[in-house]
């Protein structure tokens, strides 16, 4: 009878373990999703203020049209990207023809002083510094969710339940090469 006891409590003890791993892995997956939509809030803000941006400079730019093309193609391939990869790669040409754009913007005085230009860079550099954070947080979140479902004894429990690693947000190396404009 006493073996019967100590054998339910190590069932116990190995049923409650088994539920402690599988509920981590699901807050470790919800907390993954979440760091994801938080990316998406920034990046609509960054897509919101674009078009704004583009609409004030467009009168004094009338010989950079092709600047001005290339931000807001990119702006609509980023809103059309989806999935990790695919929004990383569309939000890293978009920062390059934002970049394009801001040498552009240097080139012009006039343009340079304009307070709503102004405003808008100030605004477009805060929510970068807010998308930096927010893919980086994102990439914490991933890292720690992968750890999770590749170590012993979680990875056990993970296979068993299709969890799957989740991607990193990373931006694709040809985008992360400095912009060179030739005003000549």
């Amino acid at each position: 009878m006493a073996a019967f006891v100590v054998l339910l409590v190590l069932l116990a003890v190995f049923v409650l373990a088994l539920a402690g791993i599988y509920n981590g892995l699901v807050a470790l997956r919800n907390q993954v999703r979440n760091a994801w939509q938080q990316i998406g809030v920034q990046l609509k803000r960054r897509h919101d203020l674009i078009p704004n941006l583009v609409e004030v400079v467009k009168d004094y730019m009338g010989y950079e049209q092709e600047t001005l093309d290339k931000v807001i193609r990119a702006r609509n391939q980023a809103l059309a990207a989806t999935g990790v990869q695919g929004t990383a790669a569309a939000e890293g040409a978009l920062t390059g023809a934002l970049r394009s754009l801001f040498a552009v913007v240097e080139a012009y005085p006039q343009l340079k002083a304009n307070e709503n230009v102004s405003r808008l860079q100030e605004e477009l550099t805060s929510t970068e510094n807010r998308i930096a954070f927010a893919r980086q947080f994102y990439n914490d979140m991933v890292m720690r969710y992968n750890t999770r479902i590749q170590v012993f004894p979680s990875n056990i429990i993970a296979s068993f339940f299709g969890f799957k690693d989740e991607a990193y947000f990373e931006i694709p190396a040809a985008e992360q090469e400095p912009v060179r404009v030739d005003l000549r």
